[in-house]
């Protein structure tokens, strides 16, 4: 306490942690997740990119309660109001965790240059791929629309799939492992399209971070090689790009945009593939040469299903075999889950800040003139689709009677010049939409047509947090399921989650230079040898909590022993 009150007084350092004996601490469990947290670079290049003024809590304190409170899933830094501060505090080793407000104030100054949170995002991205180069070699990219519902600023309008709806978004470019592992993201608040996202920032990202690239001299040498390997969906399907990327020996793997007739099923052939999480399936593939619309020759592979339909692929990479090709291009549901699990577990989409910033006026965005023309044409066209449908029907009747033969024709004598008519609009607004410019630069638009950004700088930092935790966890998972086999990843997750919130006693042994975690027995036996197996591994990471000497260990009590502890 006096600690707390010199601060407030402008005097003495921040607080370290100092644990104290505590039995049944709420939520204590996600000291499990520590060793992982700090192996997955939670406090690594932190404080050369961060610093915070003189206080009580130091920057460290804030990094693992942001993690924690993910990992603990509270959704939101206001879920902290609905906590007790006490309680969380026994966890961090301290009186109590700071107030919302507090906390808010923080992750802004942190957040404040938005630069600094990128680059500690970039070195981190940079070690993960270090660390698994292998992984690293095949990447997928895919943009999520996170949608706006605030009323700060009129940001464009997106299609969002998972809605069916267009509403007012920002574009987030995710760049992930094969096991759906994050490395980074990309912002967009105004949306130029995956290629050009790719091309212009994705890829020279990639060719200066991704280790193990073949030098130049061996390119050279052996042209028949990838630097790395891209997977995306349709919107990235483009001829002039795959032979662009394929000249600076990218290689790259989408959906066939154009498959044309099925292929015969005797040219299908069963293989076995084994699967990113090692399970292995079999597969109906088959492969042919193919030229695209620019000359460039390629690869397509097709995947047979159960049903008769047939799955087409390209493929530019000079490295990947049939098996292989099947494997990496089946395996964007890794990307898909995470994205889906990070939304409903981690809060992705959930702001951070109200802030807005002002954009560049020269940022070129979608000319509303030329979208009121689009919009115009579209309704048009879907007009006189339905009057064309109608003069089909009318057209070829088999018979028509005596007594009817003149409303027969006056009806299609008004569809014909209905039609007619539809046709000369659609044509004039074809040739305005023509003469009009699709993008027009931010700052020439009417003053109601131009917006401002999202302040991305706290959301950056609080989601690269999230990262670090969503990595954590998944290292958890893996060693989970070294004991407990038959879990498979979402019921291992689940196992975890449980965990995290569950109780734990906390013993510091000043003299012995440990904090002992020790977890009540779980409720079946199969997650207590999980446990018991977690507990083991972890302890032997030899993790020293952070400002204390304290190396963590982990034990896991059985029911019948009692959990009081002599204070």
């Amino acid at each position: 306490m006096g600690g707390r009150l010199l601060a407030s007084l402008g005097q003495g350092g921040p607080a370290d942690s100092q644990f104290v004996p505590c039995a049944d601490v709420p939520k204590a469990g996600v000291l499990l997740a520590l060793p992982a947290l700090l192996a997955s670079g939670l406090w690594r290049h932190s404080e050369k990119h961060f610093s915070l003024p003189d206080g009580y809590y130091q920057l460290v304190h804030l990094f693992i309660l942001v993690a924690f409170l993910a990992l603990a899933r509270i959704k939101s830094l206001e879920g902290l109001r609905h906590c007790a501060p006490g309680e969380w505090g026994k966890v961090l080793g301290l009186d109590r965790v700071p107030e919302v407000r507090t906390l808010r104030e923080k992750i802004r100054l942190l957040g404040a240059e938005a630069v600094k949170v990128g680059q500690w995002a970039a070195d981190l991205s940079r070690s993960w791929m270090e660390e698994d180069p292998e992984s690293a070699g095949t990447l997928y990219v895919d943009g999520h629309v996170r949608v706006y519902h605030g009323s700060q600023t009129r940001l464009p309008r997106h299609y969002v799939a998972r809605q069916r709806l267009c509403l007012r978004a920002t574009t987030d470019y995710w760049i992930n492992a094969q096991d759906g592992k994050p490395f980074f993201v990309i912002h967009r608040p105004v949306d130029p399209g995956l290629l050009k996202t790719l091309e212009e920032e994705i890829v020279p990202r990639l060719e200066r971070d991704v280790p193990g690239q073949p030098s130049a001299e061996s390119l050279a040498a052996n042209p028949d090689q990838d630097r790395f390997i891209l997977v995306f969906d349709r919107e990235g399907y483009s001829p002039d790009a795959f032979q662009r990327l394929r000249q600076r020996s990218i290689g790259c793997l989408t959906y066939n945009k154009h498959p044309g007739p099925d292929w015969p099923a005797a040219e299908f052939q069963a293989h076995k593939v084994r699967l990113v999480m090692g399970t292995e399936s079999e597969m109906m593939l088959a492969s042919r040469p193919l030229q695209l619309t620019n000359g460039m020759n390629v690869r397509e592979v097709r995947k047979l299903e159960p049903d008769g339909r047939q799955i087409s692929v390209i493929d530019t990479t000079r490295s990947l075999d049939l098996k292989g090709v099947a494997r990496c291009m089946f395996a964007r549901w890794t990307q898909e889950n995470f994205l889906k699990y990070m939304r409903e577990h981690f809060a992705l989409d959930r702001l951070v800040s109200y802030l807005i910033e002002p954009m560049d006026e020269t940022t070129l965005v979608v000319n509303p003139e030329w979208r009121k023309l689009d919009g115009q044409i579209r309704s048009l066209r879907t007009k006189l689709a339905l009057r064309q449908s109608r003069l089909g029907k009318i057209a070829f009747k088999e018979s028509i009677e005596p007594e009817s033969a003149r409303q027969y024709l006056n009806q299609k004598a008004a569809l014909q010049e209905e039609i007619r008519r539809w046709e000369e609009e659609l044509a004039e607004a074809k040739n305005q939409r023509q003469a009009t410019p699709h993008h027009r630069p931010l700052g020439q638009l009417p003053k109601e047509e131009q917006f401002q950004r999202l302040a991305s700088g706290s959301k950056d930092l609080v989601d690269t947090i999230k990262l670090i935790a969503y990595r954590a966890e998944t290292a958890m998972t893996n060693i989970v399921r070294e004991a407990w086999p038959e879990s498979c990843g979402d019921e291992a997750r689940r196992f975890l989650q449980g965990l995290y919130l569950s109780e734990a006693d906390l013993i510091p042994d000043e003299a012995a230079g440990t904090l002992k975690v020790r977890m009540h027995y779980p409720a079946s036996g199969h997650q207590a040898e999980a446990l018991a197996w977690l507990c083991e591994e972890l302890t032997a990471t030899e993790t020293v909590f952070p400002t204390t000497k304290l190396r963590l260990i982990y034990e896991m009590i059985s029911p019948s022993k009692s959990t009081t502890l002599q204070i």
